[in-house]
C-alpha cells in the first residue's frame, strides 16, 4: 500500500496531526529512561556484580553500538514494513528488553540492554523522518516538542532511580524494570497509527541513496556533530553521578544532579530548535552553545569553584539544545521525508558509533589516572571538533 502523504498547512494541526503528535511524544519519552536510569545506580550495580568501571561503562555503550549498527539499516525496515509497523516492533522489543535486563545474572543484564538499544535506534532515526513527512512547515516546533519530552524522560529516570531502588522493595533491578511499563503504554497508544500510515513508495535504490549521502560533506558534518554531542551526553549520563560523589556528595544528591542536567536539557530542547528553526543559518547558534558548554565543563574541572549545580545546569542546557539542533539539521537539510530517513540513519549510525566510545574512554581514563582531570580535559577537545562540525552543518543548503 502506498504511503499516505499528508497535506501540510503551516501553523495548523488537524485532529489526525494531534493524534500523531501524541504518539510521537509517547515514543519520545521512552527513548531515554532505560539508559538514564543506569548512571545513578552505577555504584549499586558495581557492588552487586563486581563489574569494573570499563564493564559498567559498557552498559551505556552497548546501546550506542546498537544505535550505530541498526540506524543505517532502518530505511530497509521502513521500505518493507512501513514507519508505523517498524515503530510498533521497536516498542515491543523495548518492552521485552527492559524486562530481561532486570533478571538475575550478568548475561540478562547485557542481553536486555542490547535489545532495548536496538529498539531505541529505530525511534531515534524515525522521529525526524516523521517530522519531515508530516510537519515540515512546523519542523522547529515539533522537533523542540519531542526532543524536550525525551529530556523529560531522561530527567525523570535519573531523579527517581535511586529512591525507587533504596526507598522501596524493588532494589536496583526492580528500579530498572519499571520502565518496561512506560514502554508498554507507548506500544498500546501507537496502535491507532498502524492503519494510518502505509509503506513508502519510493523507488530509488537504498545503496545508491546511501552512496550519494556518503559523497556529501554536509552529511558527514551533520553525522559527526550528532556523534560528538552524543559522545558528551552519554559520558555525562554514565559518569556525572560518580564525578559528583567524588566531590564528597552522597548518591541521592549525585542522582539529583544528573536529574538537574536533564531538566535543564529540557529547556535547551525547547528553546534551541525553535530558535534555530526560524533561522536560515544556524552557525552563530552553534558557536554560542559551545562557549556555554566550555564554561560548564571548566566548572566541573575545578572543584574549588563550587556552584556544582550551576555547571551541571549549563552543561545540561547545552546538551539538550545541541541534541535538538542535530535532529533539526536532519530535517532542514533534507529535501523530502525519504531523504530525511536516509540522512537520519546515516547521521545516527556514524554519530552513535562515535558516541559509543565516550563512556568507555572516559571511564578508562579514570581507571588509569585515578582522577577525573584528564577525562574532563577530553571533553574540551570534543567541544573544539563539535564546533567545527556544527558550523558546517549549520550552513544553509539542502542535500
Amino acid at each position: 500500500m502506498p504511503e499516505k502523504r499528508p497535506t501540510i498547512k503551516k501553523g495548523k494541526f488537524s485532529a489526525n496531526d494531534i493524534l500523531l503528535i501524541a504518539g510521537i511524544l509517547f515514543i519520545a519519552i521512552n527513548l531515554r529512561p532505560a539508559l538514564a536510569s543506569v548512571g545513578p545506580l552505577i555504584n549499586h550495580i558495581r557492588v552487586a556484580t563486581g563489574l569494573s568501571s570499563s564493564m559498567l561503562g559498557l552498559l551505556t555503550t552497548l546501546p550506542l553500538i546498537a544505535f550505530g549498527v541498526v540506524s543505517s539499516l532502518t530505511p530497509l525496515f521502513t521500505r518493507r514494513f512501513g514507519i508505523a509497523y517498524t515503530l510498533f516492533g521497536a516498542l515491543l522489543l523495548m518492552t521485552i528488553g527492559i524486562g530481561i535486563r532486570s533478571l538475575q545474572g550478568i548475561l540478562p543484564l547485557y542481553l536486555g540492554t542490547l535489545m532495548f538499544g536496538i529498539a531505541i535506534a529505530f525511534g531515534n532515526v524515525l522521529l525526524p523522518s516523521l517530522t519531515k513527512r508530516n510537519f515540515s512547515s512546523n519542523s522547529g516546533f515539533v522537533t523542540s516538542l519531542y526532543s524536550s519530552v525525551m529530556a523529560i524522560g531522561a530527567s525523570l529516570a535519573a531523579g527517581i532511580s535511586v529512591p525507587l531502588a533504596d526507598g522501596t522493595d524493588l532494589g536496583w533491578r526492580g528500579s530498572l524494570a519499571v520502565w518496561s511499563i512506560l514502554a508498554l503504554i507507548g506500544l498500546l497508544l501507537w496502535i491507532p497509527q498502524l492503519s494510518r500510515m502505509g509503506i513508502s513508495d519510493q523507488k530509488r535504490s537504498y545503496r545508491a541513496a546511501m552512496k550519494a549521502l556518503g559523497k556529501a560533506p554536509k552529511a558527514w558534518k551533520i553525522a559527526f556533530f550528532m556523534g560528538l554531542q552524543s559522545f558528551t551526553f552519554y559520558v555525562i549520563l554514565a559518569w556525572l553521578p560518580a564525578i559528583v560523589q567524588s566531590r564528597g556528595y552522597d548518591a541521592d544528591y549525585a542522582g539529583w544532579m544528573l536529574s538537574l542536567s536533564q531538566a535543564t536539557g529540557i529547556l535547551g530542547s525547547i528553546i534551541i530548535p525553535q530558535w534555530a528553526g526560524k533561522k536560515r543559518d544556524q552557525r552563530n547558534i552553534v558557536v554560542i552553545l559551545m562557549l556555554v558548554e566550555s564554561i560548564g565543563v571548566l566548572g566541573l574541572l575545578l572543584p574549588s569553584l563550587g556552584f556544582i549545580a550551576l555547571w551541571v545546569s549549563l552543561i545540561g542546557f547545552v546538551l539538550g539544545g545541541t541534541f535538538g539542533l542535530a535532529l533539526l539539521f536532519i530535517v532542514l537539510r533534507s529535501k523530502d521525508a525519504d531523504t530525511a530517513t536516509e540522512l537520519s540513519g546515516m547521521a545516527q549510525s556514524i554519530g552513535y558509533l562515535v558516541a559509543a566510545t565516550g563512556p568507555i574512554i572516559f571511564g578508562s581514563l579514570f581507571d588509569f589516572t585515578r582522577g577525573w582531570t584528564y577525562s574532563l580535559i577530553l571533553l574540551f577537545v570534543v567541544i573544539i571538533f563539535k564546533m567545527y562540525m556544527g558550523i558546517g552543518a549549520g550552513k544553509p543548503g539542502k542535500l
